[in-house]
């Protein structure tokens, strides 16, 4: 807190008793007497403590724990799905289902390590949704509630009140917002990161693997559409220096805090990058590649089970030739969307739709058809979870027990659609090429064993070595 330092803004939040306040550590305001300060996990903590948010550093904007992503646990695995919106639509015992525990074990464990309970965590995130689209929006009152998750206008008002000290007419008027309501359902907002971010691979990568009609670079942003629980929509994401530029058109605003949820999960934005690149560049062969870009993140996907797909059809083929077969199925198995501001067509379609498929109209080696009939299979029937509360070593062995899923195929997936930041692409070929090139050990074994000192952030080591080739997943279009 004396340094100001962003780098532990969403890590954990600080409160002062005299003011009944509580900050983001990075927070401009002197700091005050320790003795006056108290520390919890979670702003819900905070919240539930009685303290309100500062009007200052705006604690409630901050980056989401890094420590979400980088863990497997069951707090980790909640606090995934609470972000998704889990608890708005199912409550606590549908939380509970989807991680195999009861209510009870859910409620202890989250209350344990962050001070509040699955409730209390969702009711925190409502307040951080129903705050952005008070200042950034014209909407009236009762559709900001709604669309923010509340039951009802009073409960609102009061969670407001609570947590900002100011209504939500005086919020809005704070923010200086103009009287012109937006586009039904469009959204321009800012994404935080933690600095220092490298936007070359991750958007490079994100345009070189666009799916025709389901993704697309368009006037200096990654567009992609997005299937919600409660309709579809459009992000529109641009690197700005300091934030992400986010630009959302939803069919049902419920979907906010979910599609806020994914597109953060895609960019990977709640990173630790100065974690990440310290012990990387303890690695004499990787430190040069680290301080030429420091902050790579890691590509993932607005959906994991798309991805999934999508990875099986790119199994020993070239990008652009991965994007044609997916564009074709897109097109044949999609689900058609409107996108007037651009050239977005389709959702990729569902497992439950790829099951009617017919596998000879796959352009692909029988055994690569037999893949994706099988994965699509345990994907429509449940029997692997590759969402954001799976358990990832379950998901892992079901994937390597289906037929044509190799450990390429596996840790791709475990990278990009479960976002595991130690998942490891040992046989990849730009993997091994540019070990070989940078004189590391290059067969996928003794890679693996010199890879173990990169742990937990193997999938981060990997961006780095294919940032040291020349390919269009290292260049943001222009």
């Amino acid at each position: 807190m004396r340094s100001k330092d962003a780098r532990f803004d969403g890590w954990f939040f600080t409160a002062v008793t005299t003011t009944r306040i509580y900050c983001r550590p990075s927070c401009p305001v002197a700091p005050p007497k320790a003795e006056n300060m108290r520390f919890y996990p979670s702003s819900a903590a905070a919240q539930q403590a009685g303290f309100r948010a500062c009007k200052r550093c705006r604690p409630d904007t901050s980056p989401g724990s890094p420590e979400w992503d980088e863990r497997a646990d069951l707090v980790a695995r909640a606090m995934r799905l609470i972000a998704d919106g889990v608890v708005d639509r199912k409550g606590v015992p549908g939380l509970a289902a989807e991680l195999g525990y009861s209510t009870r074990q859910v409620e202890r464990q989250l209350v344990a390590e962050l001070g509040a309970g699955p409730l209390a965590l969702a009711r925190a995130q409502r307040a951080q949704t129903a705050r952005l689209l008070i200042e950034t929006t014209a909407l009236p009152m009762g559709d900001v509630a709604f669309a923010a998750g509340f039951a009802s206008i009073r409960t609102f008002n009061e969670t407001v009140r609570e947590v900002f000290a100011l209504s939500p007419t005086e919020l809005r008027r704070r923010a200086g917002r103009g009287g012109v309501a937006p586009a039904v359902g469009a959204l321009s907002l800012r994404l935080p990161f933690r600095a220092p971010l490298c936007p070359d691979n991750l958007f490079g990568h994100l345009a070189a693997t666009a799916v025709p009609g389901v993704e697309e670079w368009r006037d200096g942003s990654y567009r992609c559409a997005l299937r919600l629980p409660h309709g579809t929509g459009v992000a529109a994401l641009r690197p700005m220096p300091d934030h992400v530029a986010c630009r959302l058109e939803l069919g049902d605003l419920r979907d906010l805090s979910t599609a806020i949820s994914r597109c953060r999960r895609l960019l990977d934005l709640d990173a630790d990058p100065v974690a990440v690149d310290e012990l990387l560049r303890a690695d004499s062969v990787l430190a040069p590649l680290v301080d030429k870009d420091p902050g790579r993140r890691v590509p993932r996907s607005t959906d994991p089970v798309d991805f999934a797909v999508r990875a099986i059809l790119g199994q020993q083929v070239s990008t652009a030739a991965a994007r044609t077969h997916a564009g074709r199925l897109v097109a044949a198995y999609g689900e058609p969307i409107d996108d007037p501001g651009g050239g977005l067509t389709h959702l990729f379609p569902t497992p439950e739709t790829l099951m009617e498929l017919d596998p000879r109209s796959l352009a692909l080696p029988r055994a690569r058809r037999a893949a994706v009939l099988a994965l699509v299979e345990a994907l429509a029937g449940g029997g692997i979870d590759l969402g954001p509360g799976g358990d990832r070593d379950l998901a892992r062995a079901r994937l390597s027990a289906l037929p044509g899923l190799g450990p390429w195929t596996v840790e791709t997936i475990a990278m990009r659609s479960m976002g595991d930041p130690d998942a490891f692409v040992a046989t990849d070929l730009g993997v091994k090429a540019a070990a070989k090139s940078l004189g590391l050990p290059h067969t996928p074994g003794a890679l693996t064993r010199h890879a173990r000192a990169w742990r937990p952030w193997r999938a981060y080591a990997v961006q780095y070595l294919w940032g040291s080739g020349d390919h269009a997943v290292n260049r943001m279009p222009l």
